[in-house]
């Protein structure tokens, strides 16, 4: 087993009045931990339709690409499109860190950026947003815990939030859910566009193609059900791949590679046995 005791990784829920534009609030602090190893210094994402904004309080680190290459994290402040491939990451020490996963058509509808142009990429939000966002940057890095971090990051989104008038989706951290409400979203502003429209206008909110986010979506859903069929002894991928909508077990295969970078049985190890694995373990 290569979990630590001592480290901290928490989910915090954001109020009902920011349903439809913030997913869930992550808190990662590693800095209680004595003596990490490489491996519990690394932490690892999915691929996600979400965009995310995090700030890192205390700590440095890089990202690691699929050659293994570190790359340093530019920023202390930064914002992530939406991502097609998982990402990982390693801290140099101790780190505490807050992260947001907000939907991309809302950060559109808050900042007026071009999804499009971010997906698969993570840029420093100071060089992206105006005053406002950086002066609520500076805030952020004085914050003394995550509940002041979600604090003042919601007092913040909200009156731009309302001010926006969006309807919004359903209060759900499920990908379907948004998804569903994104499509319906685009068919009604279209007024008789054609199927080629409403995608295109679906891409240019969220980042991604219709049918990449139903991949999404379909792998948000499967890695729930093996918690819960791990959890209870009755895990049988073949029974998971038709329950969750994959051609076959071999569908599920790939696709769980292509959004994990791993194999169904090994991610479903890791989720267990692997401190780097504890974004997937707290969005549950």
């Amino acid at each position: 087993m290569d979990l630590h005791p001592d480290t901290v990784a928490r989910l915090l829920v954001p109020g009902l009045s920011l349903a439809g534009c913030v997913q869930a609030h992550l808190w990662r602090d590693t800095t209680p931990a004595a003596h990490l190893s490489e491996s519990q210094r690394t932490s690892w994402f999915p691929a996600s339709p979400l965009c995310a904004l995090s700030w890192t309080l205390d700590g440095d680190g890089w990202r690691v690409d699929e050659a293994g290459t570190l790359w340093p994290i530019p920023s202390r402040c930064m914002l992530g499109g939406p991502q097609t491939r998982p990402l990982q990451y390693r801290s140099t020490g101790g780190v505490r860190v807050f992260m947001t996963g907000l939907t991309p058509d809302a950060l559109h509808a808050l900042t007026g950026l071009d999804i499009s142009t971010l997906t698969d990429r993570a840029l420093p939000m100071d060089e992206l947003l105006g005053p406002e966002w950086q002066a609520l940057n500076r805030r952020m890095l004085a914050a003394a815990d995550e509940l002041e971090c979600q604090r003042l990051l919601e007092d913040f989104l909200l009156p731009r939030w309302r001010a926006r008038r969006m309807a919004a989706a359903p209060a759900s951290r499920l990908y379907q859910d948004w998804m569903q409400h994104l499509a319906l979203r685009a068919v009604a502003a279209g007024h008789g566009a054609s199927l080629r429209q409403v995608e295109r206008r679906i891409k240019q909110w969220s980042g991604q193609s219709l049918r990449a986010l139903r991949g999404l979506s379909r792998a948000d859903v499967a890695f729930r059900q093996v918690r819960r069929d791990g959890e209870s002894g009755s895990l049988t991928w073949s029974v998971l791949a038709q329950d969750t909508g994959y051609a076959d077990q071999a569908h599920l295969c790939r696709e769980t590679r292509r959004v994990t970078g791993f194999s169904p049985e090994d991610l479903r190890r890791r989720l267990v046995e692997e401190e780097a694995f504890w974004a997937y373990r707290v969005w549950e």
